[in-house]
């Protein structure tokens, strides 16, 4: 690892930035039960609009026309925003990934939203109700119109939904577990009524998450590459430009519903290596960049032009195991590459200690965290105990990891790669591979074209330990690669109990089997460390979710 961290800014100073923004964040959705819509319309976004006035010129008069030069010129905001990779199609329903999700929603929108600190707001529907166990209905904001000036209807609605969930509505969509399991969509006059094949405990944390929504015919009249390349949201920003990974540029939408982003226009691009992105930030290329490295750090705050903004993310890191192919199929020799990974030397060494060590697959933030499970210890005798009796002495492995997706990501497993092959029976290498091509792989359908053992991070932006189980960890899981009759069971009496206390119950004790059965080898709660440009405002949300229309100018 290349030491580039000076004292200039140390790590007690970012650490304690980020504990402050993570306290504000965290306690704005401690007492979330996500029932609040049942008994209180929440407030209404509005705004009017804020389009640029254009001055008239007198041609005969330089100094008039110079002075309106210079108000048009003051009305211009625009952001870039530079990210460790690009997106992997502008479908908003057929993906499950953060960098994609960042660029399509600021064209598309859900139901509901989140806030600054994960509280649920109104977005698409202005109030929603649990009508009955199973059952919930949505009421829609009247007057919002997709960009191609359509309105938004509840046919609209229903359909959306329908198409993450059921095959048969035109893709199969890796987002099939995030809105829980529904059996059917009824459109109304002005609502939308789900009902659910079980209790759907947390349903409307699921729909202030995902979900978002498109137009039914735009969907049906097109093909799959213009789905891909364009987008009619009703977002409060319009694609201008999508050149296909390279970058995407918006204009803000000046007929959108509610308030109008103070940013015009809007560029989002990428790239993998993170002395560039913080290269660009410094060379005002670039207003906000993602995941700025630990020994970066102080070259970003001694500068003049950017600061750093951090924020502990909601997202686990990991190295997962698939569970049908050896060695990976035996849990001794699971639980001894968990043995053998010094996971708190990682964070202090490669992280700086930029993150906080796990041992199950639920942050300690989220419902269903069990406070009893302990991180797997370093103990490379037992991991080479282990080994010799799974029977897969001499084994040789190869740990699939993304470049410059996540916060040093290639250097996290390069480490945990050489911990396991300073084994006396096993080998294990590295081989780095583009987020795009390593997710392709991933989200297949098919779980015997999954890598056998890689690197991946995950995102929960519902706060709910059952949304990282479900679509990583159970056997119908979208994304799974672990199949366990009482995993299974687990978790379907979790989603089924009404009671809040033994849900978290029931959920604790999935934990604790998950750490046993070790389908991962447990790594780290990641930290998301931002370069945000001084003549900017803007600050950043535990989930990820880069809200661009939020920035205003310094």
């Amino acid at each position: 690892m290349t030491d580039g961290h000076e004292d200039g800014v140390s790590r007690r100073k970012y650490l304690t930035a980020a504990g402050t923004a993570a306290a504000a964040a965290f306690a704005g959705c401690a007492g979330d039960t996500g029932e609040a819509g049942a008994t209180e319309s929440p407030t209404e976004a509005g705004g009017d609009e804020d389009t640029p006035t254009e001055e008239s010129m007198d041609t005969e008069t330089e100094t008039e026309a110079e002075e309106s030069t210079e108000t048009e010129a003051s009305d211009e905001f625009s952001v870039t925003v530079t990210m460790g990779q690009m997106d992997s199609g502008l479908d908003p329903q057929d993906h499950a990934e953060t960098n994609t999700n960042i660029i399509v929603s600021q064209g598309y929108e859900g139901l509901m939203d989140r806030d600054k600190q994960g509280g649920i707001v109104a977005a698409l529907a202005t109030d929603w109700e649990r009508v009955e166990p199973g059952v919930a209905r949505f009421t829609l904001r009247e007057g919002v119109n997709f960009h191609n000036g359509d309105p938004l209807t509840a046919e609209d609605v229903a359909y959306s939904i329908r198409r993450i969930f059921f095959n048969d509505v035109g893709i199969a969509s890796p987002q099939k577990n995030d809105l829980g399991a529904i059996d059917s969509v009824e459109p109304g006059d002005g609502e939308v009524t789900v009902n659910f094949q079980g209790l759907n405990p947390i349903v409307f944390q699921l729909f202030a998450t995902n979900g978002e929504i498109v137009q039914k015919s735009w969907i049906q009249s097109n093909g799959s590459d213009f789905i891909n390349s364009n987008i009619n949201g009703t977002g409060p920003f319009r694609l201008t430009e999508y050149d296909s990974g390279n970058q995407v540029s918006f204009e803000r939408n000046t007929e959108y519903w509610g308030e109008v982003p103070e940013v015009t226009d809007a560029t989002l691009n990428a790239s993998s290596e993170s002395s560039t992105r913080v290269n660009r930030l410094l060379a005002e290329e670039s207003e906000i960049v993602t995941n700025v490295p630990p020994q970066e750090v102080s070259r970003v705050e001694g500068s003049d032009v950017a600061s750093i903004n951090p924020v502990p993310s909601t997202r686990i890191i990991f190295l997962q195991m698939r569970y049908d192919v050896e060695p990976f199929s035996n849990q001794q020799f699971r639980q001894a590459l968990n043995y053998a990974v010094d996971v708190p030397s990682i964070v202090e060494n490669v992280l700086n200690g930029f993150g906080s060590v796990t041992g199950q697959p639920t942050l300690e933030q989220f419902t269903g965290y069990n406070p009893d499970v302990e991180p797997y210890p370093h103990d490379p005798a037992q991991a080479e105990q282990l080994v010799e009796e799974s029977g897969f002495a001499g084994a040789e492995i190869t740990l699939e990891t993304p470049i410059g997706r996540y916060l040093k990501d290639v250097e996290v497993a390069q480490a945990a790669a050489s911990q396991i092959d300073s084994l006396s029976n096993v080998s294990c290498e590295v081989r780095q591979r583009e987020f795009s091509s390593l997710v392709q792989d991933l989200t297949t359908g098919n779980i015997e074209d999954k890598p056998n053992f890689n690197l991946l991070g995950w995102g929960n932006g519902e706060f709910d330990g059952a949304q990282t189980i479900i679509p990583l960890l159970t056997s119908q899981g979208s994304l799974t690669i672990l199949k366990n009759d009482e995993v299974d069971s687990m978790i379907e009496e979790a989603q089924n109990e009404p009671d809040p206390d033994a849900r978290e119950d029931i959920l604790q004790e999935t934990n604790a089997l998950l750490h046993d059965l070790a389908p991962w080898v447990f790594m780290h709660q990641q930290f998301s460390v931002y370069g945000v440009a001084n003549d900017v405002s803007w600050q950043p949300r535990p989930d990820e979710f880069i809200d661009i229309d939020t920035a205003s100018p310094n």
